[in-house]
């Protein structure tokens, strides 16, 4: 499966972004989708992500009620949205596809490029 993420941007502190990550090339009911972001200096680390199906979500606890992901099957799309950001939200963020999913150390296969965003105070 292809991913290609977009969405990024620069805000401000307590502003509100919508990520997009549109697949192709396999059927995307049978991907888990998520998302990690890499911040300067830092390991990536997981954000969110949600099961083939749609009826699991697993978030890092450093965005559980700001954070929401979701998935449109007619689209082919997963979308993440962030509000509430602050400025330790900025990094790079990149989204991620596998056949199977866990709600913890989740390895997927599949990456796209990332997308930027930077959050100021």
């Amino acid at each position: 499966v292809q991913l290609q993420a977009s969405g990024g941007g620069l805000v401000q502190a307590g502003a509100s972004l919508r990520l997009s990550c549109a697949a192709s090339g396999r059927t995307f009911s049978n991907y888990a989708i998520g998302w990690f972001r890499q911040a300067p200096g830092k390991e990536r680390e997981f954000v969110a992500s949600i099961s083939w199906g749609g009826s699991m979500t697993y978030y890092a606890d450093s965005v559980k009620g700001r954070f929401t992901i979701s998935r449109d099957y007619a689209k082919n799309t997963v979308y993440l949205q962030m509000n509430s950001l602050v400025p330790e939200d900025t990094a790079v963020y990149y989204c991620a596809g596998e056949t199977s999913l866990t709600d913890s150390g989740w390895t997927p296969r599949y990456w796209g490029q990332g997308t930027q965003v930077t959050v100021s105070s």
